[in-house]
Parts: structure tokens; C-alpha cells; sequence
């Protein structure tokens, strides 16, 4: 199975220390969003685990241990950085500083298995068409020798969004292939592979690829794996992805980024944050009588290796 760290939440800027101990332990459990009583057990080793997928927004605190981590699980790693601030994204380092960690995380693990996702794109007053390209380009620049590919998608315009960013302007047909024409032109410059997200229009005009974020061909030629011969329904629509679990919760991440669609707002999510326990086997809170817990079946997707050594963390 493919485990996702963490399409909810920022496990690695917040709960490295957590992760940390749930790896030594070799299980962690998972919450069901809707049914909350319902808690799902994850093994945590190379046999039922064919790739930790990691997605953050800051990599620093996990910097000094991911070497022991590639060492033990096939592995591969979403660096989301943007041309936000702090009035977009308060909780998240500056660009100078994301570009610093980044290129330190691609000398530890290889550029191969470093994705930069620039997303979501977004237009206000203050964050342009012109201004966009312009911060792309020049991060561009910086990470081109360090990165397997460049990932982009335009917001999605949840309600939520709406109320906790009304600044937003919204895109139209016009606006978002200015975008994608000039983000294609400076790839192509820079030397990058761009792609998108889970995005229905098509831009490979402007040299950009639509594709999966987590594809067995992106996985396996970072890790040197194969994996079997299975059709994928992706995670969402327009997603070209193969499925994946993923143990983080909602309304859990401090990073307090006005766009995301994992907390409802951000009060909540530092509320949350307090009943954070690194010792817990649950990200958030304690396990309960009432729980109900199930081990995950899932089996590997990838082909049998003969004479595989499994290491210890």
C-alpha cells in the first residue's frame, strides 16, 4: 500500500517527533473522518508499506532523520512552496528559507525523489498573474538541478474558501491559460518537467503534462521498483493518482494558510494541536473503550523481489 504523509494535515512541520516514535513503533492508528469511533491500524514496515509518500510545507524539523528513513522504506517527497507570504500563509517560512531546505533535503534523498508543488494557484489584488510568474520564475531557477518535477494546480473554490478568503478573485478561462502559458514557458526555460494536478483543462501546448502526482512511473524510478500491472481510480476527479491511505487528521495543522480545505478554520486547528500527545498512537487525543479498531488489509502493489533484506529503523 501507498501511505500518504499527510494529505491533512502538515505531520512533518508540526509532528516529526510523533512520526518519529509511530516508525519505531511499527503501527499507528487512524481516526475515520465521518465515524469517529471507527479507528483503522496501519503496520508501519517495508512488507505493508510500498512507499511513504511525505507532502510539507517546511522538511527542517525531519532533515535530520529522513537518511535512517530511505534507508528503511521506499520513499518520496511533495515540497509545496509558493509565492504567498505571511498574510496567506502565516504559519509557513519564507521562500529563501523553503529553497534552502529543500536543496538540503534533494542532497540527502536524491533529486529524483523531490517533487515541488507550486499550488494552489490563487489571484487577489496583491498576488498577480505578473506577480506569480515573476516569484516562479526566480524559485525556478534556484531548484531546477534539485527536483524530480514541478506539480501546479489553481485552487479549488470551496465555500469555506470563500468566507475565510474573500479577497480571492475568482479564475476565468482567460486568466488561468495566461497562467499556464507563461508557467510552461519559464519550465521549459529553467530546464523543469511541469505538470498538473487534477486539473481538466488541457495545457500541453505550453509543454505542460497532465499526470498523476503518485504514479507507479514516478515511484518506481525514484525507489528503482516495479510495481504490478492494476488500473487506478485516483483519489478525486481529474486525479491520475493511485489510491493511497493516509493517517493524519483534519483541523489539525497550525500553518494557518487562508486556502486550505483541511481546516474548517484556523482557530480550530490550534485548539486541536493542544491535544497532541507525541507519545499517543493516534496523531490527536488518546484511544478510547469505545473505539473500534480495525487492521488495514491492504497488500503491496509491487512485484515480488527475491532475497529482499528488510532493515531496521
Amino acid at each position: 500500500m501507498i501511505l500518504n504523509i499527510s494529505g491533512r494535515t502538515d505531520i512533518v512541520q508540526y509532528y516529526t517527533k510523533w512520526l518519529l516514535n509511530r516508525l519505531d513503533a511499527g503501527f499507528v492508528y487512524a481516526r475515520n473522518p465521518m465515524f469517529r469511533e471507527k479507528v483503522t491500524r496501519f503496520e508501519l514496515s517495508p512488507k505493508t508499506v510500498d512507499v511513504l509518500v511525505f507532502c510539507s510545507k517546511n522538511y527542517k524539523p525531519l532533515l535530520p532523520y529522513v537518511a535512517r528513513i530511505i534507508d528503511k522504506f521506499n520513499t518520496y517527497f511533495h515540497y509545496t512552496i509558493t509565492a504567498y507570504g505571511k498574510d496567506i500563509e502565516p504559519g509557513v517560512p519564507e521562500i529563501d528559507q523553503s529553497i534552502d531546505t529543500l536543496i538540503a533535503l534533494s542532497e540527502i534523498v536524491g533529486k529524483d525523489r523531490v517533487a515541488w508543488r507550486y499550488d494552489p494557484v490563487l489571484l487577489t489584488r496583491k498576488y498577480t498573474i505578473a506577480r506569480h510568474l515573476e516569484t516562479f520564475d526566480r524559485m525556478a531557477e534556484q531548484l531546477a538541478p534539485h527536483i524530480d518535477r514541478c506539480i501546479f494546480s489553481f485552487v479549488d473554490m470551496y465555500r469555506k474558501l470563500l468566507v475565510n478568503m474573500p479577497e480571492i478573485e475568482p479564475f476565468t478561462f482567460e486568466t488561468m491559460d495566461a497562467l499556464a502559458k507563461g508557467l510552461g514557458q519559464i519550465a521549459i526555460l529553467r530546464g523543469i518537467y511541469l505538470q498538473t494536478c487534477a486539473l481538466k483543462g488541457d495545457y500541453s501546448a505550453y509543454g505542460i503534462h497532465k499526470s498523476g502526482c503518485v504514479t507507479p512511473g514516478i515511484l518506481s524510478r525514484a525507489n528503482h521498483i516495479e510495481f504490478k500491472s492494476l488500473r487506478f481510480k485516483g483519489m478525486r476527479n481529474n486525479c491520475g493518482c493511485m489510491e493511497w491511505h493516509d493517517f493524519g487528521t483534519y483541523n489539525t495543522c497550525p500553518n494557518g494558510c487562508k486556502y486550505c480545505y483541511a481546516n474548517k478554520n484556523p482557530e480550530l486547528a490550534k485548539e486541536s494541536y493542544k491535544l497532541h500527545d507525541p507519545c499517543s498512537p493516534l496523531l490527536l487525543g488518546i484511544l478510547n473503550d469505545s473505539d473500534i479498531v480495525t487492521k488495514c488489509k491492504e497488500r503491496s502493489l509491487l512485484k515480488p523481489m527475491d532475497n529482499s533484506v528488510w532493515l531496521d529503523l
